[in-house]
């Protein structure tokens, strides 16, 4: 597996070896001694998560206050616009986003750290995400940033508006929202 920093240096991007020929593919989509050794974290993960959304569903930016989540994310059907955006106030980064596609193709995944938002948009017909949490999903704690807050400024690939949901349609701006310290 190859390891590489995103613009925001916590951000990592896992791109896992695959053996293909005319029959399939295998990969190994995680190895938890892999991943220690690769990334230098000592990770926990304790909850697997499956979404499946249709083209132009545009969900995030998601985090949770209390309880904050790592992530570790990947499509296995279909291509997404994976975003992390920094939300510590204490981060010389703080505000600043990276943006990646995942996809069913380049088999790339995305380690969302703690102390970080997430969203995607979803670029084909429909895609699969599945994530790995290294806390449980707490609905109390969870919070919201505008997907279209202009002072981060992400430039989502929107050929049409986006398709969200009302909590994701609330979001807060930055300048408004609870974040880290």
């Amino acid at each position: 597996m190859k390891v590489s920093r995103c613009a925001l240096p916590e951000v990592l991007l896992l791109e896992p070896r695959v053996f293909g020929d005319e029959r399939g593919f295998f990969l190994e989509s995680y190895n938890a001694r892999q991943f220690a050794e690769l990334t230098g974290l000592d990770v926990d993960f304790v909850q697997d998560n499956h979404s499946r959304s249709a083209q132009g569903v545009l969900r995030g930016l998601h985090y949770q206050l209390l309880q904050p989540q790592g992530k570790l994310v990947r499509v296995v059907r279909g291509r997404v616009f994976d975003v992390a955006v920094d939300l510590r106030r204490s981060s010389p980064r703080f505000g600043q986003w990276v943006g990646v596609e995942l996809s069913e193709h380049n088999h790339h995944q995305l380690w969302v750290p703690p102390g970080f938002g997430h969203g995607f948009l979803v670029l084909s017909e429909s895609a699969d995400f599945l994530y790995k949490t290294t806390d449980y999903y707490a609905p109390q704690y969870e919070r919201c940033i505008a997907w279209n807050d202009p002072d981060i400024g992400i430039e989502w690939p929107l050929p049409s508006p986006p398709v969200l949901s009302d909590k994701d349609a609330r979001g807060s701006l930055l300048a408004d929202a609870q974040t880290y310290d």
